[in-house]
């Protein structure tokens, strides 16, 4: 081993820990702040997007609430003529950088459902372009289109690892450590892709006015 090598490897080991305690002190430091809330309930959300009209909101069943253990939830059903889409959204009002938000990677092959792909796109939103996830998921010869991202007073990210990261530094720098994950499912058939995007173009501003968003 060349003494380069040698010189080198204690100094990325103290980077390494000073960045691993730079980010528990951050964590430990957010956890003294108060809870964000929100600007208005989850359930203000407009019953009309983007030409899909709510059909009712449903309640999760006892056991899946208290496994989500969100600070408040919406789920609720839009249809378009013979076409059904289900949103649902989920917020915390202090999230932890050791937890992760229920991402759906996770959440849905336990219920069964199997990712034939997954891969991000953009949203064109008015003065913003935002990256969301896309997928593919497919159960007993069933096949949906699911568009999911994570959204906080500050930022929307398609990542779990952004989220996580930005988990720190908006609970240092703004203060809120308050965050929510959407997702949009809808039977993937031609036009489902237009129809999710176009929904979730509108849905991103109503829940901007929920979470009293200060950006995108």
């Amino acid at each position: 081993m060349s003494s380069h090598s040698f010189r080198r490897g204690p100094v990325h080991l103290l980077v390494t820990l000073l960045l691993l305690s730079a980010t528990l002190a951050a964590s430990l430091w957010a956890d003294r702040r108060a809870p964000s809330t929100l600007a208005t309930p989850l359930d203000s959300i407009a019953t009309q997007i983007a030409g899909w009209t709510s059909s009712g909101d449903m309640t999760l069943r006892d056991r899946i609430a208290a496994s989500l253990a969100a600070t408040s939830y919406l789920s609720r059903t839009y249809r378009k003529g013979p076409l059904q889409l289900d949103m649902f959204t989920a917020f915390y009002e202090r999230q932890r950088a050791g937890d992760t938000m229920h991402s759906p990677k996770f959440c849905l092959p336990g219920a069964g459902w199997e990712f034939a792909d997954i891969r991000t796109i953009n949203l064109n939103l008015p003065g913003a372009r935002v990256t969301v996830n896309r997928a593919l998921v497919q159960r007993s010869g069933e096949h949906q289109l699911m568009l999911y991202w994570y959204q906080s007073p500050t930022r929307i990210v398609a990542s779990e690892y952004q989220n996580k990261f930005f988990l720190v530094w908006d609970g240092l720098v703004h203060g809120n450590q308050g965050g929510s994950i959407v997702r949009v499912m809808l039977p993937d058939a031609p036009g489902a892709e237009a129809g999710a995007v176009n929904f979730a173009t509108d849905l991103i501003p109503e829940m901007r006015r929920s979470l009293g968003a200060q950006g995108y």
